[in-house]
């Protein structure tokens, strides 16, 4: 059963020997898309010099105390941590299996960084799979006001305010998130100025909001699930209705969805309702470390562009 996510991490092994430079952080296996039978519960992830391994379900007997000696045995010196994080169990505990984690570690991408919270919490502050829409902002923000809603620790705000958007506002629910995200801005070294934080939930701000435009680009990215806050089924429709008095001189969408129970078309059918003035353009595609044998089922990024008011 270890085999593929052996060679998985023998091809990391060979890629950190053979640069002296720092890798940027990418997932180098990913079982959760069912295209390794009996490992659909593991995913193994690479910051720089620490390796996540992630479990989403109680993993067969004595897995774990049998595999890890094989991880530890291939792995390159310039790994000095492996973290094991257990999505099954209550509270989403993280065990420190190899060596001793870096007072600080950071997801590297290109020669931007970013603070993550290893062993700490459920998620760690950065999201590997939705690198393709960073890079497609990346190329859209030049001089573009830009609404950032469920912006979590910013990562978009951080790649489009490097990236030249004349001002990014970030909104989301946690305030810790939005503080680390804060702290991303100041670890890159972007211009302060530039971004703001609102630390509300948005369903029940959109005065706020509003009042913080107008924008030409607006990025939807909410949970699939929040208790007492976000159902992307009841609640993805309350969004898009939006956009109009957001944009009333129009501009692009990013759409994303996170939910592997529903396809492109929930996300066509609400724009086609709430908001017929968009116009979809394309779905990115998906980022290529996340195959899945169900492409429906992997994360959706929709680009839409609305008409001017």
């Amino acid at each position: 059963m270890i085999n593929p996510l052996l060679k998985k991490l023998q091809e990391l092994t060979t890629k950190l020997d053979s640069t002296s430079e720092t890798l940027d952080s990418f997932r180098v296996f990913h079982g959760r898309g069912k295209i390794y039978p009996g490992l659909e519960f593991v995913t193994l992830d690479y910051y720089h010099p620490v390796l996540l391994l992630t479990l989403f379900n109680q993993p067969p007997e004595h897995w774990l105390n049998e595999n890890l000696p094989l991880l530890q045995e291939n792995i390159s010196q310039k790994i000095q941590t492996i973290v094991v994080q257990h999505r099954y169990a209550p509270g989403d505990p993280s065990e420190i299996v190899y060596g001793e984690l870096p007072e600080q570690v950071f997801a590297k991408r290109g020669a931007l960084s970013f603070h993550l919270n290893l062993a700490k919490q459920q998620n760690i502050g950065f999201f590997l799979d939705i690198e393709p829409a960073r890079k497609w902002l990346e190329q859209q923000a030049a001089n573009r006001r830009i609404l950032n809603l469920f912006a979590y620790t910013c990562s978009f705000s951080v790649v489009a305010i490097a990236a030249g958007a004349e001002k990014v506002v970030n909104v989301d629910m946690s305030s810790a998130a939005l503080n680390q995200g804060r702290a991303n801005h100041l670890l890159n070294g972007l211009d302060k100025n530039k971004s703001q934080y609102l630390a509300e939930n948005i369903l029940k701000s959109w005065g706020r909001i509003k009042k913080a435009g107008p924008y030409d680009l607006v990025i939807l990215d909410p949970p699939s699930f929040q208790k007492g806050s976000f159902d992307s089924v009841k609640d993805y429709t309350k969004l898009v209705r939006r956009l109009p008095e957001l944009m009333p001189s129009g501009g692009l969408v990013l759409s994303c969805l996170n939910n592997p129970d529903l396809d492109d078309q929930f996300l066509l059918d609400i724009f086609n309702s709430a908001c017929p003035q968009a116009t979809f353009l394309f779905r990115l595609p998906a980022h290529p470390d996340f195959p899945d044998a169900e492409s429906n089922r992997q994360l959706k990024m929709l680009v839409f562009e609305l008409a001017t008011g």
